[in-house]
């Protein structure tokens, strides 16, 4: 199967670590045609996992070595008018959008005795809120025939996150909300659906916690963002326009919880 996603323009949100899910998603749908606009928020990345200021910039120099149009927009998620100033931005920088990733994550710990109000708060305005009302503002905006919206999961679904409640609860909505609002995006020549990709080496894993999970694979390795980036693009590619309102667990048949 040649997947192509020539003539397409998708946005990504969450692309600001170059070793992320987001920026290998941005570069396999450049590589397979797509015009591709990514947002990042430094700050965030650079506090949590000390993320070079430079990888935006970086990123986007890759991306203008395909015969493609590129572009960046630095975009707090969590303000609550994000959604439409951003499809304004992105619009103005690259064109339509054609599809849509709702990488963007806000992630901490939170346990029993940890968890508060206001961490609930900051997961849901990042995880929960921008990922609707993007979807919305995409779905209004949109006037093609095969639009593509993909959403993240996190696995919450398969077994219990006791230590990592305010974002399992948060990823627990994005799948309500994607399955709820399937048939009318159908409607409107629009799929959506769900990827949970597992535990994904994207600089957050231990070595400790790598050889567990490794021992518990069945295929003997953890996933890596490009193994995440492959499986949209097939779901954002017109072979999926039959798949739609689902969660694809895109993990190596990893259960290990």
């Amino acid at each position: 199967m040649n997947l192509t996603h020539t003539g397409r323009t998708a946005l990504v949100t969450g692309a600001t670590r170059l070793i992320g899910i987001g920026a290998a998603t941005c570069l396999e749908l450049a590589r397979s045609g797509a015009n591709v606009v990514f947002t990042h928020w430094t700050s965030y990345d650079s506090d949590q996992y000390g993320t070079p200021a430079s990888d935006p910039e970086e990123l986007l120099a890759r991306l203008r070595e395909f015969p493609v149009k590129s572009a960046s927009i630095e975009c707090d998620l969590a303000s609550p008018g994000s959604a439409p100033a951003l499809f304004d931005a992105a619009e103005a920088a690259i064109g339509n959008i054609d599809i849509l990733i709702n990488n963007a994550a806000h992630s901490t710990h939170d346990n029993v005795d940890t968890l508060t109000s206001e961490s609930l708060d900051q997961h849901y305005r990042v995880n929960s809120r921008a990922t609707a009302m993007l979807t919305v503002e995409f779905a209004r905006r949109f006037r093609g025939t095969h639009g593509r919206v993909v959403n993240f999961s996190s696995g919450q679904h398969l077994g219990s996150m006791p230590d990592e409640l305010a974002y399992a609860m948060s990823k627990g909505a994005i799948v309500a909300f994607s399955q709820s609002i399937a048939p009318d995006l159908a409607k409107r020549g629009i799929t959506i659906n769900v990827i949970n990709p597992g535990a994904t080496d994207t600089g957050w894993i231990s070595p400790e916690f790598h050889a567990e999970l490794v021992a518990a694979h069945p295929m003997g390795r953890v996933g890596t963002p490009e193994d995440a980036a492959r499986a949209i693009a097939w779901l954002t590619s017109e072979e999926a326009h039959w798949i739609s309102g689902q969660v694809i667990n895109s993990e190596g048949m990893y259960r290990g919880g």
